[in-house]
């Protein structure tokens, strides 16, 4: 890892009482050179072709970069306690050290956003010193985003890529339901039938046009035992933006417990989606059970209904009252109608006659057992 480089003395500092150091020519920095900004920066020339250090320093007031012209740094230094603003992208090509303070960028527009480009690497992040907005990576390396919001450092990581692709990602601790800077909301009632339950806690905004996987992360204040008891219920879930519903992305790994951890999704292309977050399935520790059957053909209760048993490897046993099997199944697709597969008292293929049955489902994969009664009637 390539590390910021220091110098004892501080080659060039701007900290006139004017507004703003405003450059309408052709600034560089270089190599181990050092630049201090101590007032707002306005470029609107070139400042693209720097080595060395761009220190960003105020313990009083709050600073800003603005300007028509993107400046692309090499080090880069926040120690700014009243924030950091962008009002335009700003690049950093090898480290950016978080020293106090953060960097905001506007989430009203997505356009601007602090970019990390390939191999570049940051340090000292925490709850108070982070990117308060969009943040956005150009490379094959994996990436950790420094984003957060409201003082609370969440970031999102993406893993290694081919073809340099760039991602960017924001951090809302905001309800789905009520975003601040969206137009539209994000219905957390409005999903796809597998999914459960959508936290109304925080979302991420991530875009890019290349598949991948994400991971997103959790703590306390995430609330997860709310939607699940088990972890290998969690999933990642995004707002669809063709179907305008929440849609499950997966869950092909997690880590920690409902305080702390990770979660990594299945492979989508983040542009397909307007926001992603945490959900539940219907699944094992929220699996529903319905015990009547009346499999007269009237389209009603025609068949035994076990809502979320197909996102699972399983078994299905079915038993008359004196305790022989009359069904059994592996990987049930809830289309039972009341017929025997086995050869009881009555011939194979045979419906069964009125009464109360007894259910056994098996998730061997998670370990998971389930016993119940059901009744038959038509």
């Amino acid at each position: 890892m390539r590390t910021i480089k220091y110098l004892a003395l501080l080659l060039f500092q701007i900290s006139f009482a004017q507004q703003a150091f405003h450059n309408f020519g052709n600034l560089q920095i270089h190599d181990e050179g050092q630049i201090g900004f101590h007032i707002d920066l306005e470029n609107d020339g070139m400042f693209n072709e720097n080595l060395g250090l761009a220190g960003f320093y105020n313990s009083d007031n709050a600073l800003t970069i603005s300007g028509t012209e993107i400046p692309k740094f090499y080090d880069m230094d926040i120690a700014v306690i009243d924030h950091l603003f962008l009002e335009i992208s700003t690049e950093v090509s090898n480290g950016l050290n978080y020293v106090i303070g953060d960097a905001i960028t506007p989430r009203e527009n997505p356009n601007i956003s602090l970019d990390f480009l390939e191999n570049t690497f940051y340090v000292s992040e925490n709850d108070f010193r982070l990117t308060d907005g969009y943040a956005s990576f150009n490379g094959n390396d994996s990436f950790i985003f420094p984003i957060g919001d409201d003082n609370k450092l969440r970031p999102l990581i993406t893993p290694l890529q081919t073809n340099n692709p760039k991602f960017k990602a924001a951090y809302f601790n905001e309800d789905p339901n009520f975003p601040s800077t969206f137009v539209e909301s994000f219905d957390t009632n409005n999903s796809e039938g597998i999914i459960n339950s959508i936290s109304t806690e925080e979302f991420w905004d991530f875009n890019g046009t290349q598949e991948t996987q994400v991971t997103l992360t959790w703590d306390s204040d995430s609330d997860i035992n709310t939607l699940v008891d088990d972890l290998l219920n969690l999933r990642v879930v995004g707002w669809s933006t063709t179907e305008n519903q929440w849609k499950d992305l997966g869950n092909v790994d997690f880590t920690g417990n409902q305080n702390e951890g990770t979660i990594t999704s299945t492979y989508f292309i983040p542009n397909a989606y307007e926001i992603i977050t945490f959900g539940s399935l219907i699944g094992s520790d929220g699996i529903t059970v319905y015990n009547g059957i009346s499999p007269n053909g009237d389209g009603k209760n025609d068949v035994f209904v076990i809502e979320g048993v197909a996102l699972f490897k399983n078994t299905l046993k079915i038993f008359n009252r004196w305790g022989r099997v009359v069904y059994d199944v592996e990987n049930y697709q809830n289309d039972w109608n009341g017929y025997t597969n086995k050869k009881v008292l009555i011939g194979s293929n045979k419906k069964l006659p009125v009464g109360t049955y007894f259910y056994v489902l098996n998730l061997p994969e998670e370990d998971k057992e389930y016993a119940g009664w059901l009744y038959i009637n038509y």
